[in-house]
């Protein structure tokens, strides 16, 4: 593409964006860092591969929200005309659902198939559980079910898992060898259910291109241009689907930051971008290290944190931002006095520095942690909105009725005629459906073929009128699904199928709750059908799909204006804000003491903390409690390593003394200036003067791996992780409660609970 018009919309680009912008053939890793562009980036683009004459048929995008591909797909349009609605672009899931429902025969589906969602796979797994007789305190489904997500985001099958000696093996050792039965169990029903779950939605798009070489052909030479963004996160099933489609034309487009690699845990992989040069040895690489978000002091902080790990990338983050305020620390003696300080300087901010609560931000590494801060927040009647609670899709009688629709489109979808074939209640008690189930499995057909075959078998009795009205009212709608679109066919089921009447007659609070969500989905099924980006597909079936591919950050609802936000930093990615609170910065709790077993857990954990650093743009408070109520017990903290990873010169600790200053620019977080005989209640503790000094070895040390402390005993001598060396001077012991009292070199006498204490016994 040389010697092609000048685009003028390119001049809204700095040099670096531009540069990666404009190299158009070829691989191309786009290394982003926070607050960079990289949106704009991509956008641009791909606004300039239709600006020279590329067919948007051609070009493949791929996100990781539908909200991402949307704005882009806006923004896109606004550049280069309406063409930009022929885009393909989405999530993996989206892209790949409907290029599954081209070809779903291919590989033994109809292309009617209906997709679950995590919840409807964990109920069908949880069904196998009991039907198998197994403890389901030791097959948890959800537990059994992620088993099963990690392996089909591995490219494992069910057949394959079920042959694997190694995986067999773990099973065992984990006291659940029926896992590979319970999985391969589950295949079968949601195949012979014509269903998907989300990890299907990857693994047949890998196995149709694997073994129909002519499909792999077809969209090879269709999708000229690929372009990823947050290649960072992508699992390994989705690598090799990128890595085939890119085989022939080459031209793929990666963007992303490894240092914002925190999805481990969903299979994402790192090593996927790591190894860009290996892939594509002629690839490019473009920087994008000016950050545009935030304050130079958030900035250099930030670099001095990620620069804590060994496995990255090369890059420089720089802005030419205001140098703005110095990061401010607040240290609490307990986590409710955290949520009492943090929430003081909400009020500060937003009634005294002219900040609007939707502008602050709580960012916490577990769920659980919101507790004292929300009880906080509502003392003084400060508004907030939790993200990652229940979703409106995830209502019961939300999905009450999406199952309804799901069966509609597809009756061999067993989960959804089990959810729905008494509600409202018709009459057909658990015994008939039991008399159902039994003569599909003995027939080895599905539960619909029983129903419309009932009245062959003599064993239902009076109940056979009520399965056969059931069966005709569901063949109903499917005939209306043929003729109306998406909000006429929803509204005739949601009054057809009773659940409107049923709610409408429940007056209590909960009730009309329940009958205005069912309204507000109508709404939102209006709103799908008026929506101009979807000029053709306005079906039942396009509907459903757009709904079950939704991500978490797709479901948020709007009443969050005025709110201040609480979520975890998992959550936050891809967010920003003008203040933000990263809160509980205390050993265990983040660092988690669930990711120190090695070097690649803590770097995710640092760039965990790094994501939540970077969220924010002017102003930037860290917090930690020296006490915490965790499970029960009231455990003694230590600030987090991480803290201890930032240049003094960029923190205000003034915020922990409640007003005092330190005696000298030199003693942060208190050194030996402090005079010992304060006893303040906000002093500082001489337990804790070292605490935020430079760790030294072996506390520094992340290969660092504990012994079994079942054996310890009085006169013991020990080294912790963080404290150093030390002598044991008691042990008491209370199950999972056992204490020891030590006494440390430098720390001094400390009691530690053992099954959290991180230490090696040296005599």
């Amino acid at each position: 593409m040389e010697n092609l018009e000048y685009a003028p919309f390119l001049n809204d680009l700095d040099t670096s964006q531009k540069e990666a912008v404009m190299s158009l053939e070829g691989p191309l890793m786009v290394l982003a860092g926070a607050g960079s562009g990289k949106t704009r980036v991509l956008t641009y683009r791909i606004a300039l591969l239709m600006f020279y004459g590329v067919d948007p048929f051609n070009i493949l995008a791929l996100t990781f929200t539908n909200k991402a591909s949307k704005e882009m797909r806006e923004r896109i349009e606004r550049l280069v005309g309406p063409e930009a609605k022929n885009l393909w672009m989405g999530t993996f899931h989206s892209v790949f659902a409907k290029i599954l429902r081209a070809e779903a025969p291919k590989i033994g589906y109809q292309p009617n198939f209906t997709i679950f969602d995590s919840d409807d796979s964990k109920s069908m797994v949880k069904s196998i559980i009991k039907e198998m007789n197994l403890d389901d305190k030791l097959y948890k489904p959800s537990v059994i079910y992620n088993r099963i997500s990690s392996a089909k985001n591995n490219l494992i099958t069910a057949e394959e898992y079920l042959a694997s000696s190694e995986l067999s093996i773990q099973d065992e050792a984990n006291g659940r060898p029926k896992t590979a039965d319970i999985f391969l169990e589950y295949s079968k029903r949601c195949y012979k259910s014509n269903v998907m779950d989300f990890d299907d939605l990857l693994i047949n798009t890998y196995k149709l291109l694997k073994e129909h070489p002519d499909v792999l052909n077809k969209y090879q030479h269709q999708f000229r241009y690929v372009l990823v963004d947050e290649y960072q996160d992508t699992n390994h099933c989705q690598y090799m689907i990128i890595k085939k489609l890119v085989a022939v034309s080459r031209n793929i487009c990666v963007v992303g930051d490894d240092s914002q690699s925190i999805y481990s845990f969903r299979g994402a992989n790192i090593q996927n971008i790591l190894n860009f040069a290996n892939d594509y040895p002629e690839y490019k690489v473009v920087k994008l290290e000016q950050n545009y978000r935030s304050t130079k002091t958030i900035v250099a902080a930030s670099g001095d944190i990620i620069n804590h790990n060994k496995q990255k990338l090369d890059k420089t983050i720089w802005t030419s931002n205001p140098e703005g305020d110095k990061i401010n620390v607040i240290k609490a003696l307990t986590d409710k006095e955290e949520g009492t300080l943090v929430s003081q300087q909400i009020y500060s901010l937003t009634n005294l520095q002219g900040l609007r609560n939707e502008e602050v931000a709580i960012l916490y590494r577990t769920n659980a942690q919101s507790r004292a801060f929300e009880e906080a927040l509502r003392k003084i009647n400060i508004p907030y909105k939790i993200y990652g609670g229940l979703s409106f899709y995830q209502r019961k009688e939300i999905k009450d009725l999406i199952a309804y629709l799901r069966l509609t489109v597809n009756q061999k979808d067993e989960e959804a005629l089990k959810r729905i074939i008494n509600y409202p209640a018709r009459g057909i008690g658990d015994t008939t459906i039991q008399k159902v189930a039994y003569i599909a499995n003995q027939y080895k057909v599905t539960l619909w073929d029983v129903l419309e075959k009932a009245h062959h078998f003599d064993v239902f009795g009076s109940a056979l009128s009520k399965l056969q009205n059931f069966y005709m009212m569901i063949c109903n709608f499917r005939d209306t699904a043929k003729t109306k679109d998406a909000y006429d066919t929803v509204e005739y089921v949601a009054k057809q199928s009773g659940i409107l009447k049923h709610l409408h007659e429940d007056k209590t609070p909960e009730g009309i709750s329940r009958y205005d969500n069912i309204m507000e989905m109508l709404n939102g099924v209006k709103e799908f059908c008026e929506d101009d980006t979807n000029e053709v597909d306005k079906t039942l079936d396009a509907y459903l799909q757009d709904v079950a591919l939704l991500t978490d950050a797709d479901k948020e609802d709007e009443s969050e204006h005025e709110k201040v936000k609480l979520m975890t930093i998992h959550a936050s990615k891809g967010l920003e804000f003008p203040a933000v609170f990263v809160v509980g910065l205390e050993e265990n709790l983040f660092p988690s003491f669930m990711t120190l077993q090695s070097r690649a857990e803590l770097e995710e954990e640092r760039r965990l903390f790094y994501v939540a650093v970077t969220r924010a743009e002017k102003h930037l408070f860290l917090s930690y409690a020296t006490s915490r109520f965790r499970y029960g017990n009231l455990l003694y903290c230590e600030p987090s390593r991480f803290l201890t990873e930032i240049e003094p010169k960029y923190l205000n600790t003034t915020a922990m003394f409640k007003g005092k200053t330190l005696p000298s620019k030199d003693s942060v977080f208190g050194k030996n200036e402090v005079q010992e005989k304060t006893t303040s209640r906000f002093s500082i503790n001489p337990a804790y003067r070292s605490q935020f000094d430079t760790p030294k070895p072996p506390a520094s040390d992340p290969n660092f791996i504990a012994d079994d402390l079942s054996n310890l005993k009085e006169g013991c001598r020990v080294v912790h992780q963080r404290f150093g060396k030390g002598i044991v001077e008691s042990v008491s012991r209370d199950g999972i409660n056992s204490k020891a009292v030590i006494n440390f070199e430098e720390g001094g006498s400390k009691t530690l609970i053992l099954k959290f204490a991180k230490m090696k016994i040296l005599a």
